[in-house]
């Protein structure tokens, strides 16, 4: 049987606001929840993109309080700092990452909803409850005009999804009034950004009706709940300890396809098999292997107090390092287990699960005194993050490799055909004559430096070097780039006129600090990659 499967059905979490509704406990750490409220106003801002004073408006901190959180958020490498504006940093998904592994779901399952998905043509979905909401912990779609635009991460009202009633079977009565408290408060769902607002809100006998007819059926439809044109059927992935859903899989379609009633008599039978191959997953796949717990994972926080100063607030880093501490061996902890994988002291790891509690991120289990991760922790930044490219990945480090070696800089990929490249991601320099390739070009492979990295049968030495053979005057030094497989995905090169290094001064001036940068991009990439796939283009 998986280890510990269990999720947050608690009532706190429905809508995005980074803290709960009462005030924190004396013991919080205050910088850690500013940390933790920037974070939220840059995972829903467009592209997770906002200006320092942007940030400084919607979070109602000081200006240097919001300059100090964010220089930290960027020594993390949470965020990067680009003149005034802020952006949400590939490695900010290791916190996703943490709560995903932790619950194994996608691990186990995720492989067969893909395959229903490829089978069905039709997008495939799992998703967990978080309070009154459903949260997405997986996505298979089809790429279509009219395609799903939900990303892993987002909220949802129950009431408005096919998932909803499902999980509201197991409510309690405080977790009803909580529903009817925020309904009344919300009608139109404006704290969950992810769905349009409801121009005419259901009554709320609408979604106790569907709740009851769940319990008796064993699935649910939405048709057209969010959006006109959008239905899905939902069943339940029930635990095998408990009997109660661990998650739910659903079929999203259109109408333009399916209507909700041939949805459900054409593939609500397919999709009952598939999760009954996924309870069969649940139920005989072995605990993971174990393997030696992490330890001193925020001791590094000290050198960067040391370097920074006041520009780096400790507190901050050291408490969002704990949300690192869990894993797929590790999904619950005591203190004394999130003490010793950090490093920290036991007072400092408190305060800080006392302010991930408050903030909805953490849940305490008082009969073993464990704390376990949320689906909450995936709002820190994982739904946009969960839809970056690799050349939305590798475009930072092509700008600051341009930067230091003062030469055009590109990123390219291998086209189906496998004889040509296509290039995907560049970075230029200032100098009047310079190489300047379009994004989308395509050139033969064999006669370029990208090429000859992305072909079969790679160079020895890791590195290709092409000396005025696609062009006269034009010398290429290119490596490879890998995702978390170790397989070659990409290639990155440093091009420039031959007059201004020889050949043996590319390998000794440039080869070194491109392979650094093939290697941050591979970073970025791994941590992007570990839960979805990471489109090459």
């Amino acid at each position: 049987m998986p280890a510990d499967l269990t999720h947050d059905t608690s009532p706190d979490g429905s809508g995005t606001a980074p803290t709960a509704d009462t005030d924190p406990p004396a013991e919080a750490v205050t910088p850690l929840l500013r940390g933790i409220a920037v974070l939220h106003h840059l995972t829903g801002a467009r592209d997770g993109t906002l200006s320092l004073s942007g940030l400084e408006k919607a979070t109602g901190l000081a200006r240097s309080t919001v300059d100090r959180v964010t220089a930290t958020l960027a020594r993390m490498s949470y965020v990067r700092l680009d003149g005034r504006d802020v952006t949400l940093a590939p490695r900010l998904t290791e916190l996703g990452n943490a709560y995903l592994a932790a619950l194994r779901l996608p691990a186990l399952l995720s492989a067969r909803a893909d395959a229903l998905a490829d089978e069905l043509d039709e997008s495939v979905s799992l998703a967990v409850a978080d309070g009154d909401g459903i949260r997405f912990i997986h996505q298979a779609t089809r790429r279509r005009a009219m395609s799903l635009s939900f990303r892993i991460g987002d909220l949802l009202p129950a009431e408005r999804t096919a998932p909803g009633p499902l999980f509201a079977t197991e409510w309690t009565d405080a977790d009803w009034n909580h529903w009817h408290t925020r309904r009344a408060a919300d009608p139109h769902h404006h704290t969950f950004p992810a769905v349009p607002p409801a121009e005419h809100p259901a009554p709320d006998s609408d979604f106790t009706h569907r709740t009851a007819m769940a319990a008796t059926a064993g699935w649910s439809l939405d048709d057209q709940l969010i959006e006109p044109g959008l239905v899905a059927v939902s069943v339940p992935v029930r635990d095998p300890r408990t009997g109660a859903p661990a998650c739910v899989a659903s079929i999203v379609s259109h109408t333009s396809r399916h209507t909700a009633d041939d949805l459900r008599a054409t593939l609500l039978p397919r999709l009952r098999e598939a999760v009954r191959s996924m309870e069969h997953t649940l139920r005989t796949t072995p605990p993971p292997r174990p393997t030696p717990p992490p330890a001193d994972l925020a001791t590094w926080t000290g050198a960067s107090k040391q370097e920074l100063g006041r520009d780096f607030v400790e507190s901050l880093a050291r408490g969002l390092t704990v949300l690192t501490a869990f894993d797929e061996n590790r999904p619950s902890l005591t203190l004394t287990e999130v003490a010793k994988a950090t490093g920290l002291s036991r007072a400092t790891a408190r305060r800080a699960l006392i302010t991930h509690e408050h903030a909805g991120l953490v849940r305490r289990r008082t009969a073993d005194h464990t704390f376990t991760l949320t689906p909450r922790v995936l709002s820190l930044g994982f739904p946009p993050l969960s839809r970056t490219s690799l050349p939305q990945i590798a475009q930072p480090h092509l700008t600051t490799l341009a930067d230091r070696v003062h030469e055009s800089i590109a990123l390219a990929v291998l086209s189906d055909s496998g004889e040509e490249i296509q290039y995907t991601a560049r970075a230029s320099t200032g100098r009047v004559l310079s190489a300047h390739i379009a994004i989308g070009t395509r050139l033969p492979a064999h006669a370029t430096a990208l090429g000859r990295v992305l072909l079969p049968e790679p160079p020895a030495a890791g590195y290709a070097l092409v000396d005025e053979e696609l062009e006269a005057g034009l010398r290429s030094l290119a490596v490879p780039v890998h995702d978390r497989e170790g397989h070659v995905v990409a290639a990155l090169n440093v091009a420039m006129h031959a007059a201004r290094r020889t050949p043996e001064a590319c390998v000794t001036d440039i080869l070194p600090p491109l392979r650094e940068t093939a290697a941050r991009i591979e970073a970025d990439l791994s941590t992007a990659g570990r839960f979805r796939p990471v489109p090459l283009t």
